[in-house]
């Protein structure tokens, strides 16, 4: 589903959904608009079409995609709540803090909404429809179905991938794309630059294509900054050794969970220069990249556990940036815009970005949706 040859079969999709919400946006010209709840409700959309084939449409797509983000944000910060019981393993039957309680009370609500929808593959491919083509739901479906004697494929399987490519997927690329858009607000100077090149490129009497992304070296360099800066997982994703090992004179356990701050790795003075500074230039001017193999920057974790989706990420990511700064001029609705990030296994904004857009497209009709 991540590879790069699926992913430009799936491009018309992503095309698809951004004009969807370029239309949203332009029928809000002049209004608040809340970024990343929009960015959120693309990105989640683009993710379960290519899931089950079913995007969120007409009124619905607003209040749904508003609850689906706090259903999200909910099970993430529980996922990276301090629990006693990892201290004192003989209290977790308790439950002291409650979080299994309120986990289990997020786990069941994705669960209706995924029951539901496997229903309704498994009618459809019994009845002989291909609901649409080929999907990842069918795929594990499949394979469920053909079992397999190493590693049978179970039912609760199926679901908890579903839920770790949507909660993975949504989150951490909204996040990304809303603190990009706030860091370019507090520095206008990084946004004219942006839509300069965007000038240049594509021109302002034609919509951005992904084709275009390869050609906008100013704005990639804008989205390694904002990784650097804000990346969005900040202790990465938990690692656990099989056997027990010595790394730098420290003895790890097997079993151990760890967690690499990459956060803090990435703001180190002694590696970067101005750290706290939002500079895209500095990845003009030097030769990193998020392959994993420089441990100065690695966003994306590194070795055989580095994220799966970093071609979905950075196509996302991409074109969402060069989609809103091409369609749109942006301002704030306060003139203090406040930066300040809250902590969690997913590094969010602590105030929302709302802003206000104006197009800035030749003509009206490059906001119609095709």
């Amino acid at each position: 589903m991540l590879s790069s040859a699926t992913l430009d079969v799936f491009y018309d999709l992503r095309r698809q959904e951004f004009q969807r919400t370029v239309r949203y946006l332009y029928g809000q010209a002049g209004s608040p608009v809340n970024v990343g709840e929009q960015m959120f409700l693309t990105v989640m959309n683009v993710i379960t079409s290519m899931l089950w084939g079913g995007t969120v449409k007409g009124e619905e797509r607003a209040s749904l995609g508003a609850e689906f983000r706090r259903v999200v944000a909910a099970m993430t910060e529980l996922m990276g709540k301090p629990n006693i019981s990892d201290f004192f393993p003989g209290l977790a039957r308790f439950d002291l803090q409650g979080i299994r309680k309120r986990f289990g009370e997020c786990a069941l609500k994705f669960e209706g909404i995924f029951d539901s929808i496997i229903q309704q593959r498994m009618k459809i491919d019994k009845e002989g429809g291909n609901g649409g083509g080929k999907d990842f739901l069918q795929f594990l479906l499949r394979l469920k179905d053909e079992g397999h004697a190493k590693t049978p494929l179970t039912m609760n399987h199926v679901r908890a991938l579903l839920l770790d490519m949507v909660v993975g997927g949504t989150d951490t690329t909204s996040n990304t794309v809303e603190f990009a858009m706030a860091e370019m607000m507090n520095k206008p100077e990084v946004m004219r630059k942006a839509q300069q090149e965007l000038e240049v490129v594509v021109g302002r009497d034609k919509k951005v294509e992904e084709s275009h992304i390869g050609k906008l070296p100013y704005l990639y360099a804008v989205m390694k900054e904002v990784l650097r800066l804000h990346p969005a997982l900040p202790l990465l994703v938990p690692h656990c050794p099989s056997e027990s090992c010595v790394v730098g004179g420290y003895t790890i356990p097997k079993g151990a969970r760890v967690f690499v701050n990459v956060w803090a790795i990435h703001r180190d003075p002694s590696i970067w220069k101005s750290p706290l500074e939002f500079d895209p230039e500095r990845f003009l001017r030097g030769t990193w990249d998020y392959s994993g193999k420089d441990f100065s920057y690695f966003p994306f974790g590194s070795g055989r556990r580095i994220c799966a989706g970093i071609a979905m990420a950075e196509r996302m990511v991409m074109f969402s940036l060069a989609t809103l700064l091409h369609s749109f001029d942006w301002k704030l609705r306060e003139e203090k815009l406040d930066l300040s990030e809250k902590f969690g296994i997913v590094l969010t904004k602590k105030m929302p970005l709302v802003a206000i857009p104006t197009p800035r497209l030749s003509h009206p009709l490059l906001y119609e949706y095709e």
